[in-house]
């Protein structure tokens, strides 16, 4: 059996919409209506607000909680909201009542009268952050402004598609017109979509659109509940971007689940997209120089550019 052959930075994965939805989905069975009684900073480039306090949810019971992009936003009365970004190796934990920050790769705990909710992440790089925000405006200076991709419209799609001339890959990933989709589901949505990564977003048909729009709904929707379906009612412990499941993502050199031609991939500013050419490319391969060079020049160079758009 061929084996993922992973060449690139696997870094580049941010947890995505149906990873974020499904840890909101978890908090609410877990720390929804309880107290928080301590906040601890372990690590304090985790902490980007200096007021509020880090400690101000002490005593305050856990009212609320959403997604904003890629971000997770906890409320507590008076209009305090904590908010979590993830970026690409953060990950939560929920443990007993107590239980101490990890060592090397613990950031923060928040300690609720039932549980533990910590926050880790694996690596030397320091990208997950928390907010304190007094006031909903606060929160909405670091939405992005992307749409809500399982809310819109079709017009409300294809506008924001067609917003900026981009590729494909890096319109759907632009926290700016799309909410929540990153590197994996963007290679899963173009595949499903029978769409080349590199075509540009103002060069789509009615068809193609229509086409698009559906598999940016089915594909989030159906790897949501198949997430869904794997937690159950415990806690998301696999969240990560590359599982045997996906059709092209991190599946270079297997064979396409359509068609069993070899996935292929692009590879560009320490990145890649996984796609099939015979189903996508009309049997045409990406990966020479020039297009290369479309999507790394279409592409940031840093996660951070990436989230910010």
């Amino acid at each position: 059996m061929a084996s993922r052959a992973a060449t690139t930075d696997p870094d580049r994965n941010l947890p995505e919409l149906p990873d974020i939805t499904v840890y909101i989905e978890a908090l609410e069975r877990h720390a929804l209506d309880h107290a928080v009684t301590a906040v601890r900073i372990a690590s304090p480039s985790v902490l980007r607000t200096f007021d509020p306090s880090h400690d101000a949810p002490v005593g305050a019971v856990l009212t609320g909680l959403r997604r904003v992009g890629k971000r997770i936003v906890m409320t507590f009365p008076n209009d305090l909201h904590l908010v979590l970004h993830l970026m690409v190796a953060g990950r939560l934990r929920w443990e007993e009542p107590g239980r101490p920050v990890p060592k090397k790769i613990g950031l923060a705990a928040i300690y609720f009268d039932n549980g533990s909710l910590i926050l880790t992440e694996q690596g030397t790089h320091r990208r997950a952050g928390i907010w304190l925000i007094r006031g909903w405006e606060g929160v909405d200076a670091l939405d992005r402004g992307g749409v809500e991709p399982l809310e819109a419209g079709r017009e409300e799609f294809e506008q924001a598609l067609k917003s900026e001339s981009k590729t494909l890959k890096r319109a759907l990933t632009d926290p700016r017109i799309f909410s929540g989709i990153g590197n994996a589901y963007s290679d899963e949505i173009l595949w499903r979509a029978r769409l080349s990564p590199v075509k540009k977003s103002g060069q789509l048909g009615d068809e193609e659109l229509a086409r698009l729009r559906h598999a940016v709904v089915s594909t989030l929707e159906e790897w949501t509940e198949t997430l869904r379906a794997e937690v159950g009612q415990g806690w998301p412990t696999k969240v990560t971007a590359f599982r045997d499941e996906m059709a092209v993502h991190g599946r270079y050199g297997l064979p396409c689940p359509r068609c069993g031609a070899p996935v292929q991939r692009i590879v560009y500013a320490s990145n890649e997209t996984n796609y099939c050419a015979v189903c996508q490319t009309g049997g045409k391969l990406l990966a020479d120089r020039s297009l290369s060079r479309l999507l790394k020049d279409d592409w940031p160079k840093t996660i951070e550019e990436l989230e910010e758009g």
